[in-house]
Protein backbone atom coordinates (compact mmCIF):
# COMPACT_ATOMS: atom_id res chain seq x y z
CA UNK A 1 0.00 0.00 0.00
CA UNK A 2 1.33 3.15 -0.47
CA UNK A 3 -0.80 5.14 1.78
CA UNK A 4 -2.91 6.90 -0.53
CA UNK A 5 -6.85 6.32 0.46
CA UNK A 6 -9.24 4.90 -1.87
CA UNK A 7 -12.02 7.55 -2.23
CA UNK A 8 -15.80 4.95 -2.00
CA UNK A 9 -17.79 5.25 -5.54
CA UNK A 10 -20.71 7.40 -5.33
CA UNK A 11 -23.92 6.15 -6.57
CA UNK A 12 -23.98 7.20 -9.34
CA UNK A 13 -20.46 6.32 -10.64
CA UNK A 14 -21.23 2.41 -9.48
CA UNK A 15 -21.14 -0.09 -11.94
CA UNK A 16 -23.81 -2.94 -12.14
CA UNK A 17 -23.40 -6.45 -13.31
CA UNK A 18 -25.65 -7.99 -15.53
CA UNK A 19 -27.25 -10.10 -12.29
CA UNK A 20 -27.67 -7.20 -10.31
CA UNK A 21 -29.05 -5.12 -13.19
CA UNK A 22 -31.57 -8.38 -13.62
CA UNK A 23 -32.07 -8.20 -9.81
CA UNK A 24 -32.99 -4.24 -10.11
CA UNK A 25 -35.78 -4.24 -12.64
CA UNK A 26 -37.46 -7.82 -11.80
CA UNK A 27 -36.47 -9.41 -15.10
CA UNK A 28 -34.84 -12.78 -15.96
CA UNK A 29 -31.14 -12.55 -16.66
CA UNK A 30 -31.96 -14.45 -19.98
CA UNK A 31 -34.32 -10.80 -20.72
CA UNK A 32 -31.05 -8.50 -19.68
CA UNK A 33 -28.76 -10.60 -22.23
CA UNK A 34 -31.46 -10.51 -24.61
CA UNK A 35 -32.16 -6.13 -24.05
CA UNK A 36 -28.40 -6.44 -24.49
CA UNK A 37 -28.47 -7.77 -28.15
CA UNK A 38 -31.45 -5.87 -29.30
CA UNK A 39 -29.87 -2.43 -27.94
CA UNK A 40 -32.97 -1.95 -25.84
CA UNK A 41 -31.69 -1.81 -22.18
CA UNK A 42 -29.45 0.73 -20.42
CA UNK A 43 -26.10 1.02 -22.37
CA UNK A 44 -23.59 -1.29 -20.90
CA UNK A 45 -19.75 -0.95 -20.86
CA UNK A 46 -17.20 -3.90 -21.13
CA UNK A 47 -14.06 -4.02 -18.91
CA UNK A 48 -12.14 -6.79 -19.98
CA UNK A 49 -14.30 -9.75 -20.20
CA UNK A 50 -17.12 -8.53 -17.84
CA UNK A 51 -20.56 -6.74 -18.89
CA UNK A 52 -21.17 -3.71 -16.88
CA UNK A 53 -23.52 -0.85 -16.55
CA UNK A 54 -23.01 2.10 -14.84
CA UNK A 55 -25.64 3.13 -12.70
CA UNK A 56 -26.10 6.82 -14.38
CA UNK A 57 -27.04 5.01 -17.98
CA UNK A 58 -29.31 2.57 -15.72
CA UNK A 59 -31.11 5.21 -14.10
CA UNK A 60 -31.65 7.71 -17.10
CA UNK A 61 -32.43 4.61 -19.35
CA UNK A 62 -35.35 3.86 -16.58
CA UNK A 63 -36.44 7.35 -17.09
CA UNK A 64 -36.99 6.80 -20.44
CA UNK A 65 -38.97 4.21 -19.73
CA UNK A 66 -41.91 6.10 -17.79
CA UNK A 67 -45.16 5.89 -19.66
CA UNK A 68 -46.38 9.81 -19.78
CA UNK A 69 -49.91 9.13 -18.75
CA UNK A 70 -49.08 7.30 -15.69
CA UNK A 71 -47.56 11.05 -13.85
CA UNK A 72 -49.05 12.30 -10.54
Amino acid sequence: MNGAKEREATPQERHLTTQELADREGVSLQTVYTWRVHQKGPRAMRIGKYVRYRMADVLAWEEAQLDPAFRA
